[in-house]
């Protein structure tokens, strides 16, 4: 049973929450709900789903956030008998199949308990596939870069089919006889072969051997390959957009910047001056920006909130990168004016949605 099902209003909202206790969006999302003076959430570890010990209540609505940041939790969603190293880029196929696999069987148990969901599993397994993803989006009608060979032979945006984060992702320029790959991830030959590493820094690989190795390592988990789309600059900085949807709704939105391809935070994007960009393309395109979003969303109706990637391109054309199931941690971020997210972050625009303060 999906959020849209009927509810007695008079019933205070309960929510149950998936993730793990003490990562900052369960804690985030708590206060969200606190603050609208409902009662406290109740926590599902991640690690009960995994071992079979998880229960949900009827008439509950149920969150699920992220697994990420936890080592037990990667080790069982990997299938290891051993610990996982959290910082290695390769294994997102595994990491893929125990996740979508998880889901599933959330999704069932939920629906048997009587709770209301806000997800469905098969909308968030397309989302965590960008080669999905991509096919999805392109067959609605929705604008996403042309896809790109995933061998090294032209310029292209690479990335591990099932990644996230920027890990693994690869920016080929190629020129000629001359390539150029700039990555999130650090090569580490050994005696037992190659290892990848997700870096803080971005680096740049200029080898052929060096590169063709990347691509190699990177192609066991599964590549999806887009055209580079030269993007809108602000002070000489390429950017993009991360538009947070709330039910269906454009909330939230983010300038990235970045000297480098990725404009990723954690890898040294900045937060840019989203009123500087308005300005940049104008009223009229921007409100196209925010509808382009809601249109990608609208591939995902059962997914309650998600975090859309636009890529504002430098020819006037704006393009959908990719969509998150788990996009909303921009802290300290306010809603945009006349949304349900006005004057509340990411979280509570979520909660306020669900207690039906403003129209969906």
């Amino acid at each position: 049973m999906t959020a849209s099902a009927s509810r007695d209003p008079a019933v205070p909202l309960r929510f149950a929450v998936v993730g793990n206790p003490d990562n900052r969006r369960v804690q985030l999302f708590a206060d969200a709900v606190r603050e609208e003076g409902l009662p406290e959430q109740r926590i599902v570890a991640w690690l009960d789903v995994l071992r079979g010990d998880a229960e949900f209540h009827a008439g509950e609505l149920v969150r699920v956030d992220s697994p990420g940041e936890d080592a037990e939790v990667a080790r069982l969603l990997h299938g290891a008998d051993g610990p996982v190293d959290m910082y290695r880029v390769e294994g997102t196929r595994r990491w893929y199949q125990g996740f979508t696999t998880a889901v599933e069987k959330l999704e069932h148990a939920i629906d048997t308990a009587g709770a209301v969901r806000l997800f469905t599993a098969r909308e968030v397994a397309t989302a965590f596939d960008k080669q999905a993803t991509h096919a999805l989006l392109a067959e609605a009608g929705v604008p996403v870069p042309p896809v790109a060979a995933t061998d090294g032979s032209e310029s292209a945006f690479i990335k591990i089919r099932h990644g996230s984060s920027a890990s693994g992702v690869v920016a080929l320029t190629v020129r000629g006889p001359r390539r150029r790959a700039v990555t999130s991830a650090e090569m580490v030959r050994t005696e037992a072969g190659i290892e990848l590493y997700n870096s803080l820094r971005v680096r740049t690989y200029l080898r052929d051997p060096d590169i063709d190795d990347l691509l190699g390592v990177l192609a066991l988990d599964g590549l999806h390959a887009e055209q580079w789309v030269r993007k809108l600059s602000m002070a000489g900085r390429e950017c993009d957009l991360r538009v947070v949807t709330v039910g269906g709704r454009a909330t939230h939105a983010v300038v990235r910047t970045s000297t480098s391809p990725m404009t990723n935070l954690h890898l040294g994007g900045q937060r840019g001056d989203l009123a500087r960009f308005r300005v940049l393309v104008g009223d009229e395109r921007w409100q196209a920006i925010l509808d382009l979003a809601e249109s990608a969303a609208a591939c995902f109706p059962g997914v309650h909130c998600l975090g859309i990637d636009v890529l504002p391109g430098a020819d006037g054309l704006d393009r959908i990168g990719e969509v998150n199931a788990y996009g909303d941690l921009l802290p300290n971020l306010m809603g945009l004016p006349g949304t349900p997210g006005e004057g509340v972050g990411t979280y509570g625009a979520q909660v306020r949605s669900l207690i039906g303060r403003y129209a969906p």
